[in-house]
């Protein structure tokens, strides 16, 4: 009899302790969002320095398919229109990680998108000795310059010096392709590269293909993701990368969109004509400071006339902006 009563309280006992155990865990998961929030530090106007990665890979979310929907409807009413032939799109959560893409392994050709790496480039060197920022370089125009439909409003003078930190300006605040071409000879290309494998960037293709549809607007976020949350760069130059990136004077793409001269916007757009195919690709990618709420927005565009493209992109922007500031 004793031997019973023993047994059923211990049966008893462990129930209560499965109960226990699966009610605990219930509300704990009533607490806690469903991705490891990270940890930042610092007070930064443009970066928000990650403490703690995620440990989750984070993909898109069931929260954002209306945004996502949104976003195809709007693309397609373009493509009716004929102002895109085709659209790729790549947004994240920069709080929270969530993301939506659509055609986001589409590979484009990055245009003047490839200043960014670059510039990346010389400001990792710069941590190490900052005295390279400060080296001058004398301007003499080439026979082969690369042709710009968006012309800078401000260029370089012939046979005139200027310093590296002055020519990453220009060539990220104007995007100008001759500050960019006297920079690009100025460097080891292998540390170019070493900046694009190190971010888990592929451009395996430039290789075969240089000048062609070599990088997606996934991938190309990434520059993006690491300046926002100084994972790569240290937190004086990420700073200083994205406060040049938010001078950026090309205003009829993502800022277009989000229409608001109050919040601050780091990009950077890159455009390019095929001279075989008549094809023009029109890119805009960066991050929209909405405060407490900052977003990475990447859009890369096909089509036949540039005003139609930046116009594209702009309406895109403005969807996501109109349904992220309410």
């Amino acid at each position: 009899m004793n031997i019973i009563k023993t047994f059923i309280l211990l049966t008893l006992g462990l129930i209560i302790l499965i109960f226990g155990f699966f009610l605990g865990q219930n509300r704990l998961s009533t607490t806690l969002p469903a991705f490891t929030e990270s940890r930042h530090q610092g007070n930064y106007q443009f970066i928000n320095p990650l403490l703690e990665c995620e440990s989750t890979n984070f993909s898109q979310n069931v929260a954002l398919d209306s945004l996502k929907d949104q976003i195809t409807k709007t693309i397609n009413q373009l493509k009716s229109s004929g102002l895109v032939s085709f659209a790729s799109i790549y947004y994240r959560d920069l709080n929270e990680g969530p993301w939506v893409g659509i055609n986001e392994k589409e590979n484009f050709s990055p245009a003047s998108l490839i200043k960014v790496p670059l510039m990346i480039t010389y400001y990792k060197q710069a941590e190490s000795n900052p005295d390279v920022l400060k080296q001058t370089l004398t301007y003499l125009p080439a026979k082969d310059e690369l042709v710009q439909d968006i012309l800078p409003s401000i260029t370089l003078t012939s046979n005139q010096e200027y310093t590296i930190e002055d020519l990453i300006r220009s060539m990220i605040v104007y995007s100008d392709n001759q500050a960019y071409e006297l920079l690009l000879n100025n460097i080891d290309n292998q540390l170019v590269v070493e900046t694009y494998q190190n971010l888990g960037v592929d451009i395996s293709q430039a290789i075969e293909n240089p000048n062609g549809n070599i990088i997606s607007v996934k991938s190309y976020a990434a520059f993006f993701r690491i300046l926002f949350n100084a994972s790569y760069l240290n937190h004086e130059m990420s700073e200083k990368a994205l406060s040049l990136l938010s001078q950026v004077q090309y205003q009829d793409g993502l800022v277009k969109g989000v229409n608001n001269p109050l919040l601050k916007i780091a990009h950077k757009f890159g455009e390019r004509t095929f001279t075989d195919t008549g094809e023009k690709q029109l890119h805009d990618c960066g991050i929209v400071y909405i405060p407490q709420k900052p977003y990475l927005i990447c859009v890369m565009t096909r089509g036949n006339d540039f005003s139609k493209l930046s116009s594209s992109i702009a309406q895109i922007s403005k969807v996501i902006y109109q349904q992220q500031s309410h």
